[in-house]
């Protein structure tokens, strides 16, 4: 398991959970959190759009096909999903990036994708203040 407590975010805070409907991550724990077994670097919290998806899919990185076997539900446009940092910064470059919660993305995310970019597709609102007090 992660030590999600010891990881920080791209803008040099405690990283927050990027999304449980569905339960994201590499540790299925809700956060962008990268350990050693992580071997793609699943450090970048995004909110997919179909825009996205169709190209992720395309790359043969389909995130829209359910797989229960890995307790992967299938995404559809508007979840939040810990992904490939690489992946993200594809789609950047091919003008089709999806938003960014940077509280929730993975400070090492920053080896891959520069924080300009990231911050360009920023959509910090948080969707459930209750944890914030």
């Amino acid at each position: 398991m992660s030590e999600q407590g010891d990881e920080l975010n791209v803008l040099g805070g405690p990283l927050e959970p990027c999304g449980t409907q569905p339960m994201t991550g590499f540790y299925r724990d809700g956060c962008c959190s990268s350990g050693p077994d992580d071997l793609g670097r699943h450090t970048l919290c995004a909110v997919v759009s179909a825009e996205f998806l169709a190209m992720q899919r395309e790359l043969g990185n389909d995130l829209s096909t359910p797989r229960p076997e890995y307790d992967f539900p299938g995404l559809v446009p508007g979840d939040r999903w810990c992904v490939v940092a690489v992946r993200w910064l594809q789609a950047y470059q091919a003008g089709a990036a999806a938003g960014v919660v940077l509280a929730a993305t993975n400070a090492r995310a920053l080896e891959v994708v520069p924080l300009e970019a990231l911050r360009q597709h920023a959509v910090d609102v948080p969707d459930d203040i209750s944890g914030l007090g």
